[in-house]
Protein backbone atom coordinates (compact mmCIF):
# COMPACT_ATOMS: atom_id res chain seq x y z
CA UNK A 1 0.00 0.00 0.00
CA UNK A 2 1.16 3.64 -0.46
CA UNK A 3 -0.55 6.81 0.83
CA UNK A 4 -1.38 9.12 -2.32
CA UNK A 5 -2.46 8.63 -5.87
CA UNK A 6 0.34 7.61 -8.57
CA UNK A 7 0.65 11.14 -10.97
CA UNK A 8 2.33 9.75 -13.81
CA UNK A 9 0.68 7.40 -16.48
CA UNK A 10 4.26 5.86 -17.14
CA UNK A 11 4.27 4.67 -13.65
CA UNK A 12 0.80 3.69 -13.60
CA UNK A 13 1.52 1.53 -16.70
CA UNK A 14 4.02 -0.22 -14.69
CA UNK A 15 2.40 -0.75 -11.96
CA UNK A 16 -0.27 -2.40 -13.60
CA UNK A 17 2.12 -4.78 -15.51
CA UNK A 18 2.94 -6.18 -12.46
CA UNK A 19 0.15 -6.28 -10.71
CA UNK A 20 -1.74 -8.84 -12.79
CA UNK A 21 1.79 -10.93 -12.83
CA UNK A 22 1.64 -10.95 -8.71
CA UNK A 23 -1.75 -12.14 -8.86
CA UNK A 24 -0.63 -15.24 -10.58
CA UNK A 25 1.20 -16.21 -7.83
CA UNK A 26 -1.24 -14.99 -4.31
CA UNK A 27 -4.18 -12.89 -3.84
CA UNK A 28 -2.80 -9.60 -4.04
CA UNK A 29 -3.95 -6.18 -3.57
CA UNK A 30 -2.52 -3.43 -4.32
CA UNK A 31 -4.46 0.10 -2.44
CA UNK A 32 -3.08 3.71 -2.95
CA UNK A 33 -4.44 5.61 -0.10
CA UNK A 34 -6.25 9.10 0.18
CA UNK A 35 -4.09 11.46 1.28
CA UNK A 36 -5.41 13.45 4.30
CA UNK A 37 -7.40 16.36 3.89
CA UNK A 38 -5.30 19.75 3.23
CA UNK A 39 -2.56 17.76 3.17
CA UNK A 40 -0.43 20.25 0.84
CA UNK A 41 -0.65 22.94 3.88
CA UNK A 42 0.52 20.85 6.74
CA UNK A 43 3.73 20.83 8.58
CA UNK A 44 6.18 17.93 7.93
CA UNK A 45 5.36 16.42 11.05
CA UNK A 46 1.95 16.77 11.28
CA UNK A 47 1.46 15.63 7.46
CA UNK A 48 3.32 12.14 8.96
CA UNK A 49 1.31 11.68 11.74
CA UNK A 50 -2.05 12.23 9.56
CA UNK A 51 -0.88 9.52 7.21
CA UNK A 52 0.71 7.40 9.85
CA UNK A 53 -3.65 7.03 11.14
CA UNK A 54 -4.40 6.14 7.52
CA UNK A 55 -1.98 3.59 7.54
CA UNK A 56 -2.80 2.50 10.44
CA UNK A 57 -6.15 2.24 9.54
CA UNK A 58 -5.81 -0.33 7.09
CA UNK A 59 -3.89 -2.70 9.04
CA UNK A 60 -4.54 -5.43 11.31
CA UNK A 61 -3.20 -6.31 14.49
CA UNK A 62 -1.89 -9.45 13.30
CA UNK A 63 0.10 -8.26 9.98
CA UNK A 64 3.42 -8.39 9.46
CA UNK A 65 4.66 -4.81 7.96
CA UNK A 66 7.08 -4.21 6.04
CA UNK A 67 8.16 -0.66 5.19
CA UNK A 68 10.07 0.42 1.82
CA UNK A 69 12.16 3.03 3.33
CA UNK A 70 16.05 4.75 2.67
CA UNK A 71 17.21 3.21 6.10
CA UNK A 72 15.90 -0.06 5.50
CA UNK A 73 17.97 -3.16 4.83
CA UNK A 74 19.50 -3.76 1.25
CA UNK A 75 18.39 -7.45 -0.16
CA UNK A 76 19.57 -8.59 -2.83
CA UNK A 77 16.62 -10.08 -4.64
CA UNK A 78 17.20 -13.53 -4.08
CA UNK A 79 17.52 -12.59 -0.44
CA UNK A 80 14.45 -10.81 -0.96
CA UNK A 81 12.79 -14.03 -2.48
CA UNK A 82 13.97 -15.16 1.43
CA UNK A 83 12.44 -12.68 3.14
CA UNK A 84 9.09 -13.27 0.88
CA UNK A 85 9.04 -17.06 1.37
CA UNK A 86 9.71 -16.77 4.67
CA UNK A 87 6.43 -14.35 5.60
CA UNK A 88 4.11 -16.44 3.16
CA UNK A 89 5.02 -19.55 5.63
CA UNK A 90 4.38 -17.58 8.78
CA UNK A 91 1.00 -17.22 10.92
CA UNK A 92 0.54 -14.11 10.26
CA UNK A 93 -2.88 -13.09 8.25
CA UNK A 94 -1.13 -10.91 5.78
CA UNK A 95 2.31 -9.36 4.71
CA UNK A 96 1.89 -5.71 3.82
CA UNK A 97 4.32 -4.09 2.19
CA UNK A 98 4.25 0.32 2.64
CA UNK A 99 5.37 2.68 0.45
CA UNK A 100 5.49 6.35 2.33
CA UNK A 101 4.95 9.69 0.62
CA UNK A 102 7.59 12.16 0.03
CA UNK A 103 8.75 12.56 3.70
CA UNK A 104 9.11 8.83 4.42
CA UNK A 105 6.78 7.57 7.75
CA UNK A 106 5.90 8.54 11.26
CA UNK A 107 7.89 7.17 14.16
CA UNK A 108 4.70 5.56 14.80
CA UNK A 109 4.69 3.66 11.30
CA UNK A 110 8.48 2.67 12.35
CA UNK A 111 7.59 1.46 15.93
CA UNK A 112 4.97 -0.71 14.47
CA UNK A 113 6.81 -2.12 11.56
CA UNK A 114 8.09 -5.70 11.52
CA UNK A 115 11.26 -4.20 9.32
CA UNK A 116 12.61 -1.82 6.94
CA UNK A 117 13.74 -2.57 3.36
CA UNK A 118 15.64 -0.10 1.17
CA UNK A 119 15.50 -0.80 -2.43
CA UNK A 120 19.18 1.52 -2.75
CA UNK A 121 21.13 3.85 -0.91
CA UNK A 122 20.16 6.34 -4.05
CA UNK A 123 17.50 8.37 -3.25
CA UNK A 124 13.53 7.13 -5.47
CA UNK A 125 10.58 9.33 -5.69
CA UNK A 126 8.42 8.04 -3.58
CA UNK A 127 5.85 7.18 -7.31
CA UNK A 128 8.78 5.36 -8.80
CA UNK A 129 9.45 3.09 -5.60
CA UNK A 130 5.57 2.11 -6.45
CA UNK A 131 7.08 0.16 -9.77
CA UNK A 132 10.29 -1.55 -8.29
CA UNK A 133 8.57 -2.75 -5.25
CA UNK A 134 6.13 -4.27 -7.59
CA UNK A 135 8.53 -5.37 -10.02
CA UNK A 136 10.77 -7.17 -6.93
CA UNK A 137 7.80 -8.82 -5.60
CA UNK A 138 7.30 -10.10 -9.14
CA UNK A 139 11.05 -11.49 -9.19
CA UNK A 140 10.61 -13.28 -6.40
CA UNK A 141 7.84 -14.77 -6.80
CA UNK A 142 9.14 -15.82 -10.43
CA UNK A 143 12.52 -17.05 -8.26
CA UNK A 144 10.75 -19.34 -5.84
CA UNK A 145 8.87 -20.45 -8.92
CA UNK A 146 12.06 -21.25 -10.85
CA UNK A 147 11.06 -19.32 -13.46
CA UNK A 148 13.45 -17.61 -15.92
CA UNK A 149 12.45 -14.15 -15.56
CA UNK A 150 15.49 -13.70 -12.87
CA UNK A 151 18.98 -14.42 -13.89
CA UNK A 152 21.59 -15.08 -12.02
Amino acid sequence: MSIGKTSYPYLTEGINVYLPRISRYVPFVYAELPLPKHSASLPREKLLAEEAKVFMAQLEASDMLFLFDEKGREYTSREFFVLLEKQLSTAAKNTVFAIGGAYGFHNSLYERANGLISLSRMTFSHQMVRVFALEQIYRAFSIMRNEPYHND
